[in-house]
């Protein structure tokens, strides 16, 4: 069978399969070579995603270990505790450990599989006051870049620790002038230009670890490889 990749998310994961979307672009970049499963769920928190991990991902038994899972939580953990989406909140030392809890999970499952950890992205605390989720009566951002910030830094000491790669989207976006409307279109979630972004890094982290295009077998022969003359051929081989 075709080998495959997890895409383990909230929102930001759950979307990445619209138009141009991180996640469709990875299932065009490794078409006949690896099928990419999507698994978003928006709204999530560390704390929600590990009571769903034995629903989200497939048993031991079933065969097919996938060969990578990104995992790409934090934006809702940082919801501050005092602002209008407190019921997602979740402490930074809590979100190591559920992060933590997650690789465990995932490497005791399947030794093998390449683990890539994403952070969540810097906010743009007015596209959120403009685009709120919930009722918001104080009129201040129920998320802020700051925050966001301490929970990047958090999921990239994690992923040290695990000896894992990770994404820095936290600061790779914010690298250019006007990051805030560039690449996000509600001060949260991904314009097209920021879905790009996603896709770009995690390619290249892929490629760092082997899993490229280039060095991933097709799964049947290629419409060059069949002979004209006789086609059925190719299949017997």
């Amino acid at each position: 069978m075709r080998p495959r990749i997890y895409l383990f998310g909230d929102s930001i994961t759950e979307e990445s399969f619209t138009d141009g979307g991180w996640g469709s672009s990875l299932a065009n970049h490794f078409c006949r070579t690896m099928d990419v499963v999507l698994r978003g769920y928006s709204g999530y928190n560390t704390r929600w995603a590990l009571k769903a991990l034995e629903k989200v991902f497939p048993p031991p038994e079933s065969g097919g270990a996938p060969m990578a899972v990104t995992v790409f939580f934090g934006a809702n953990d940082a919801c501050l505790p005092d602002r209008c989406s407190s019921f997602q909140h979740v402490p930074v030392e809590e979100y190591k450990k559920n992060l933590h809890a997650i690789i465990a999970f995932l490497k005791k499952r399947w030794p093998s599989v390449h683990i890539l950890i994403i952070t969540p992205p810097p906010i743009d605390e007015d596209g959120r006051l403009q685009n709120p989720f919930v009722e918001n009566e104080s009129g201040l951002p129920e998320r802020t870049s700051e925050a966001a910030g301490r929970y990047a830094k958090a999921c990239l000491a994690v992923a040290a620790e695990c000896g894992i790669p990770a994404v820095d989207l936290w600061t790779k976006m914010q690298q250019i002038p006007g990051w805030q409307k560039a690449y996000l279109r509600d001060g949260l979630h991904l314009t097209h230009g920021g879905q790009r972004l996603v896709f770009d890094e995690i390619i290249g982290e892929l490629k760092g670890v082997g899993l490229s295009p280039e060095t991933l077998p097709v799964d049947l022969p290629l419409i060059a490889e069949i002979d004209p003359k006789d086609p059925i051929k190719s299949f017997e081989n």
